[in-house]
């Protein structure tokens, strides 16, 4: 087995071997470093590392292994986290110039689980600043790059996240999600993102307590996405938001044959690529073959529901950054401070009447989700933008004609506003540009088992990406 196999080894196998004492921490931490070294320099998805620390811990981490002693679920893995939840300690950047590395006091609760299990954090992972962005680049860390073609962005805002796991530098990763910023970098990279049902998984707060806001895992694999998951969930009494009991998903999972299963292309107002299109409708055949019947449903939304959804973003997550403007506003990244800008503009009339659209949407698909197991749909409606790409002063067009360019690119955001639906972002294809392209499966409220065995099957049918340098990117 090569270094590079080492690197993008499943991570339940990585344990397993590491149980059998058939491999150790050690070797795939130094596999790990040494790729970070070798692709940083191309992909530039990771901002501040821990080498040192992290081949410190892999060394306990193998002497643990070798005493048979109790190990933790995550015990000894190179788990990147994204640069924008907290480590005590360690500073967090949020990909700005403006918190000039102020070093926490407190660690959050998803970082705090996944050390517990042994995780050990290696790097942190790049985010457009403040994570307000649909692909990643910042003034503080510079352009991070898709390693499948390194012209476009691995998307964002957990752009950093996937790059890393596509990358190889990364065994699993975390990711946050509030316009779709787990599942469109996971579609734009070939990955696997869980975007769970609001209260699954503890938050910082205000956020927690914002519904379009989740926190959840991205991996190569599945069973990797569920066994980050099943540390990352559970109730934390740093956040009234997280539900009990805890949620633990299995790792196996009966055949969806004789499922139902709903079909939309666009949602109703999304402009696709003919990319997206033929990937997606492959997809769909793969479903079929497993034996499910897939239909294609009109959910009724007739356009709104992305102008509602940037409209609540802009109410509380724009204004959130708006007293940053009169002091910082030079210093911000013009995408960010655009953010501000509209955030402060926005109304409390404007925040009631995206909370009707988003409860008139659910008047259609919650009955929807009655008559089918799952609905499937793209994730993002284009591939990817360029690695450069600026929504406040650059324009997206797809089939020839022009789409909001900050979010009318991504199918995501309609998801967010209907968030207790567990979503989970899978492979679809690849474009035309080498970027790969992905399907949302969208479950019934708080159903997360049902996406996830959607999911196996499709992967098993599909077949794992990553699994030889075939179906790996050729950095």
């Amino acid at each position: 087995m090569t270094d590079l196999d080492l690197c993008y080894m499943p991570a339940n196998e990585t344990l397993r071997l590491f149980k059998a004492k058939k491999l150790s921490p050690v070797e795939l931490m130094q596999a790990t470093i040494s790729r970070a070294e070798a692709t940083e320099p191309t992909i530039n998805c990771l901002t501040y590392t821990y080498f040192d620390e992290a081949m410190d811990l892999a060394r306990k981490a193998e002497a643990k292994y070798a005493k048979g002693a109790s190990t933790g679920a995550l015990e000894g893995l190179p788990i990147g986290i994204k640069d924008e939840s907290y480590i005590k300690g360690k500073p967090t950047s949020h990909g700005s110039l403006l918190t000039n590395d102020r070093i926490s006091d407190h660690t959050s609760p998803i970082n705090e689980r996944i050390m517990k299990a042994g995780g050990i954090v290696h790097a942190r992972t790049a985010t457009p600043e403040f994570s307000c962005a649909g692909y990643t680049w910042s003034k503080r860390w510079g352009v991070t790059r898709n390693p499948w073609n390194p012209d476009f962005t691995p998307g964002g805002s957990s752009g950093g996240t996937a790059a890393t796991l596509a990358a190889g530098t990364s065994a699993i990763a975390t990711g946050s999600d509030i316009a779709g910023s787990i599942r469109i970098p996971a579609s734009a990279c070939g990955l696997v993102g869980f975007k769970p049902p609001y209260g699954r998984n503890p938050d910082e707060p205000p956020f927690n307590l914002d519904f379009y806001c989740h926190t959840g895992p991205l991996a190569r694999n599945v069973k990797d996405a569920i066994l980050l998951q099943n540390v990352m969930a559970g109730p934390s009494p740093m956040d009234i938001a997280t539900l009990r009991p805890k949620l633990r998903l299995p790792l196996d999972y009966k055949p969806i044959k004789g499922w139902k299963i709903a079909f939309s292309m666009d949602l109703g107002e999304f402009e696709v690529h003919e990319d997206v299109r033929r990937n997606t409708l492959a997809a769909c055949d793969v479903f079929r073959s497993l034996g499910a019947t897939v239909e294609e449903v009109d959910l009724g939304w007739n356009g709104g529901a992305l102008k509602s959804g940037m409209a609540y973003l802009e109410h509380l997550f724009g204004a959130s950054l708006s007293p940053l403007l009169a002091e910082h506003g030079d210093d911000m990244t013009s995408y960010a401070r655009r953010f501000a800008e509209d955030g402060r503009d926005s109304k409390a009339t404007d925040f009631i009447d995206t909370l009707e659209v988003a409860a008139r949407m659910y008047q259609t698909l919650g009955p929807l989700l009655e008559k089918y197991d799952v609905l499937i749909c793209p994730t993002n409606a284009l591939a990817s933008v360029p690695a450069e790409f600026d929504h406040s002063t650059d324009t997206v067009e797809i089939n020839g004609k022009s789409v909001n360019p900050s979010l009318g690119w991504v199918m995501t955001t309609p998801f967010n506003m209907q968030s207790r639906c567990p979503v989970l972002s899978m492979p679809s294809g690849r474009a035309s540009n080498g970027v790969p392209t992905g399907i949302q499966i969208v479950g019934r409220t708080y159903c997360d088992a049902d996406v996830f065995r959607a999911a196996m099957a499709y992967e098993t049918a599909q077949g794992q990406w990553y699994g030889s340098a075939a179906t790996r990117p050729s950095l």
